[in-house]
C-alpha cells in the first residue's frame, strides 16, 4: 500500500464571512407564545351532556366535596393527598368513591370512610354513596398534587 504525501496550502488571510442581520429576513416569524403548555394545563375537563362524567357539575360537586375533607394529622384535604384513587357517578345518581388512607393504623380509619360517604351523599345530584376501602397499591407520598407537597414544604 503505498501512501501519499499530504499536500500543505498555506493561505495569507481568509475573508470574515459576512453577519447575519435582522434586516435580512424577508418576513419577520409570528412571535411565539412563552409556555406552549400554559393553556393547556389551565384548561378545566369540557362539561358534556353527562352531569355524571367529569366535568359535568354532578362529578365536580363530588370532587369539590372531597376536596373539603381534611387528614386531622396533616393540613391537607384528602383528595390532594391523594387518598382518593377514583370517583364514579352514575346516571341513577350513585356515587362511588375507592380510597386508601395513608396507613391501615391510621387513627380514622374507622370514621374517614363514613364521613367520605356523608359528604359525597350531600352533593347535590348524589342518591347514595359507596366507599370502598383499599390497600392495594398502597399509598405513598409521591401520590400527592404539587399543591399538597408545597404545602407540606417538599417541593
Amino acid at each position: 500500500m503505498s501512501e501519499e504525501p499530504f499536500r500543505v496550502e498555506e493561505v495569507a488571510a481568509v475573508d470574515t464571512p459576512p453577519r447575519a442581520r435582522v434586516s435580512d429576513v424577508a418576513e419577520a416569524p409570528a412571535p411565539r407564545e412563552r409556555d406552549y403548555l400554559s393553556g393547556f394545563l389551565a384548561q378545566k375537563p369540557v362539561a358534556g351532556d353527562d352531569p355524571h362524567e367529569p366535568g359535568g357539575a354532578v362529578y365536580e360537586g363530588v370532587i369539590d366535596a372531597l376536596k373539603e375533607i381534611f387528614d386531622p394529622e396533616i393540613p391537607v384535604n384528602i383528595y390532594d393527598l391523594g387518598l382518593i384513587y377514583g370517583v364514579e357517578v352514575g346516571a341513577d345518581g350513585h356515587a362511588v368513591v375507592t380510597m386508601t388512607l395513608t396507613t391501615p393504623h391510621c387513627p380514622v380509619a374507622e370514621s374517614m370512610p363514613g364521613e367520605v360517604e356523608m359528604r359525597v351523599s350531600a352533593v347535590p345530584g348524589v342518591a347514595f354513596a359507596d366507599v370502598n376501602l383499599v390497600w392495594d397499591p398502597p399509598w405513598d407520598p409521591q401520590k400527592m398534587s404539587d399543591d399538597a407537597k408545597l404545602e407540606l414544604g417538599m417541593l
